[in-house]
């Protein structure tokens, strides 16, 4: 079943607070993983996928709950935001950065504090790991939100790289400048990646920021929307571009379509998709496609909204959708 959702704006989100609780997990591979945890200790847990892949969480994420009822938990995936080694340093080995890796986290993470089953909120790529997560672990989730929702697809990166390109002609025409002339007629996936592992830190950084000028182009329907702070940071964009086209090349490790495939799984896990119907970086289909093959799933959408979070109605959405199960 679809809805739709009209206005509303960041004023509607709870009130900025702080973690309680917080620290650094070892995951093994040398890696430590950065966590936290807001609201009430003895709260309704519940778990925040940021996305990217390499993205980190941000502030804003703790604020989709209301912290006198959840237990929110936060953390940066291995390589980004405050998780160490950090994907800026070239020689961060992300062979061991994984989106099975990422969910065997998630899983020491849970154990780690005490927590028996928790509500997934995940967001882009965050709902991509969220279904990974509950179709492998279902008897560990209560409820799943998802934003923005990417189910890992080899179709939705060629869009991403290839296909919406006629839509923004301007913005594509400096991105395929970013890679040699003989290889814009190929994967732009893979020549990122090379020139993102170039030993040169010139390239490297140019590469980046034509990646990352890019998929923000993607991301909001305002033209003149202004990315956060992060986005102009040398260190956040490459970390972001390194993991990014990592995982992509790779098809995030998961066999084409499993995750519709496998939607049965999340028969009994009531969930609810909000997606903006402006959406160009993951078209409307996929939430689609997604909410008729799993039978507890609502899709809600967002009728004046692209992929951003803060596009009109996205985040009052999403608060809505924490309330209904906050005494679920």
């Amino acid at each position: 079943m679809a809805a739709l959702a009209r206005g509303g704006d960041v004023s509607e989100l709870y009130p900025e607070i702080e973690p309680y609780d917080h620290g650094m997990l070892d995951v093994g591979d040398r890696n430590l993983v950065y966590w936290e945890v807001c609201g009430s200790p003895d709260g309704k847990p519940a778990v925040v996928l940021h996305g990217g892949p390499g993205s980190g969480c941000s502030t804003g994420m703790r604020r989709y709950f209301d912290p006198s009822v959840y237990r929110i938990v936060l953390f940066d995936q291995r390589g980004c935001g405050r998780s160490t080694p950090h994907a800026s340093d070239p020689a961060t080995d992300l062979s061991v950065n994984t989106t099975q890796h990422l969910i065997a986290d998630m899983e020491l993470l849970r154990r780690h504090l005490g927590i028996d089953r928790w509500l997934v909120l995940g967001g882009s790529w965050g709902s991509t790991l969220g279904l990974v997560y509950t179709e492998g672990h279902p008897d560990r989730v209560t409820e799943i939100i998802l934003v923005g929702v990417t189910t890992g697809r080899r179709s939705a990166i060629d869009w991403l790289y290839r296909g919406v390109a006629p839509l923004f002609p301007e913005e594509w025409a400096r991105f395929l400048a970013g890679v040699p002339a003989p290889e814009r007629d190929g994967d732009l996936v893979e020549a990122y990646h090379r020139l993102l592992e170039d030993p040169d830190p010139g390239v490297r950084a140019r590469a980046a920021r034509d990646w990352s000028d890019w998929e923000w182009a993607l991301t909001s329907i305002d033209p003149d929307a202004v990315p956060d702070a992060r986005w102009s940071q040398p260190r956040f964009q490459l970390a972001r571009a390194r993991i990014v086209t990592h995982y992509f090349r790779h098809n995030a490790w998961l066999e084409d379509g499993v995750l519709l495939r496998d939607a049965g799984s999340l028969a009994g896990i009531p969930g609810v998709m909000v997606h903006g119907r402006l959406d160009l970086g993951s078209p409307l289909v996929h939430a689609w496609e997604l909410a008729r093959a799993w039978p507890d799933g609502e899709l809600v959408i967002v009728s004046a909204a692209g992929h951003s979070s803060t596009d009109p109605g996205m985040s009052a959405t999403v608060v809505a959708a924490t309330n209904r199960f906050a005494h679920h």
